[in-house]
């Protein structure tokens, strides 16, 4: 064997092991969460299966004629959805679609071939930028042109500065990876305005667009009334199964429902799916606001928490979610901090931070914190004393 090729053994081993050990971290993390008797982000999406259809069944008959036939190729339940999401968004039509992913790509297609123009302006943490490989340009012939910086939402001035025509602007709202921000409704405002000059068609990217309204201080029609076409997960803040929905013009929807067909999003009977949207459209939609405020309750604890523990570089980003949803920045790395959130989990039957932990530089550790119905138990005296105890089981610090 080579001295190369011994290197590659290696490393390869290294690696190996190194994932070996994340999946083992992870498993542990998805038991702790379901055993533990307080959660401060517990997910619906991790419960059992008998769990999920329990919580759905128990509200279907509430939201649809359950004696109705199923759908068939995007029929009956379907068209109910569609109809339901295109009033709560003020919109003429909407479409359903499996994926966001799919759902995107269809609206912007749409819109080149009217536009005459494949390129689009997204900011450089958009989702079809980080988690979509390349999807846009590799599957649907559009052209990303990035705009903007940092973990905030470009600026008008920063539209009317791309140095090129571009034939849709796409806003991610809220900007999930820069820590679920969102301008203030001013800004807003202004960078739609700043597209319309550049003659450019605005698109959003709403997969949490249910939550916004808090923030804006605005109903859901007048925020998503700002762009041409909307796309809404009915996963992501709603607790369906999968799924997202188009909003738009008819013409535009009508198009869209032809691309979905050839795109391979014509499925047989989706009425599972279909079914839970209406039953978090119905149950998730109206809490979303309290959601929105006990976050702000929350993230303030956990900054006493963390100054009062003696660790004064320890970030909530924003500082005032906009969301019910956040980033935490702790400086260690993300084996250390998962290590001690599911340590904490396991020993206390109390999990503060029940998400991923992932690097942002160099001994800098991040995770996400979702306020839902079980946040709303816990009192800014319960995270407190929650980050105390994490941060016992953090390493110390040399």
């Amino acid at each position: 064997m080579t001295e190369t090729a011994g290197q590659g053994t290696e490393q390869g081993a290294v690696q190996d092991a190194e994932q070996s050990a994340q999946e083992r971290l992870r498993d542990r993390r998805a038991a702790a969460q379901r055993e533990a008797r307080s959660v401060l982000s517990r997910a619906d999406w991790g419960s059992t299966i008998r769990e999920r259809l329990a919580h759905m069944t128990d509200a279907a008959a509430e939201v649809y004629d359950l004696d109705e036939p199923a759908d068939v190729y995007g029929n009956r339940i379907v068209a109910a959805l569609e109809e339901r999401v295109a009033a709560l968004l003020g919109t003429e039509a909407a479409a359903f679609f499996p994926t966001g992913t799919m759902a995107q790509q269809v609206a912007l297609r749409c819109w080149a071939a009217r536009t005459g123009n494949p390129t689009v302006a997204l900011h450089p943490l958009s989702h079809p930028e980080v988690h979509e490989r390349h999807a846009f340009s590799q599957v649907s012939g559009l052209r990303p042109v990035r705009v903007g910086d940092g973990r905030r939402l470009p600026t008008a001035a920063e539209i009317r500065d791309v140095e090129e025509p571009f034939g849709a602007l796409m806003l991610e709202l809220p900007l999930r990876d820069a820590g679920f921000v969102l301008p203030t409704w001013e800004e807003l405002t202004g960078i739609v305005e700043a597209a319309r000059e550049r003659d450019a068609v605005v698109h959003f990217d709403g997969a949490r667009l249910w939550e916004c309204t808090e923030h804006f201080g605005r109903p859901l029609e007048e925020i998503a009334g700002l762009a041409d076409s909307v796309y809404v997960s009915l996963y992501k803040s709603v607790g369906g199964f999968g799924g997202a929905a188009l909003a738009g013009p008819r013409t535009l929807v009508e198009e869209a429902k032809t691309w979905r067909h050839r795109y391979g999003g014509m499925i047989f009977q989706q009425f599972p799916t279909v079914l839970s949207a209406l039953v978090g459209l119905d149950r998730e939609l109206p809490r979303l606001p309290a959601y929105v405020r006990h976050a702000r309750v929350v993230a303030e604890a956990l900054r006493e928490g963390f100054a009062g523990a003696g660790l004064p570089w320890a970030r909530v980003h924003p500082e005032v979610p906009h969301t019910h949803e956040f980033q935490v920045w702790l400086p260690y790395a993300p084996e250390a901090a998962a290590e001690a959130a599911v340590r904490q989990a396991e020993e206390t039957s109390v999990m503060l931070f029940a998400n991923a932990w992932d690097a942002g530089g160099p001994g800098l550790a991040f995770t996400e914190v979702v306020v839902r119905a079980a946040g709303l138990e816990w009192t800014a005296d319960d995270v407190r004393a929650a980050v105390r105890d994490f941060v016992d089981r953090l390493p110390e610090r040399a």
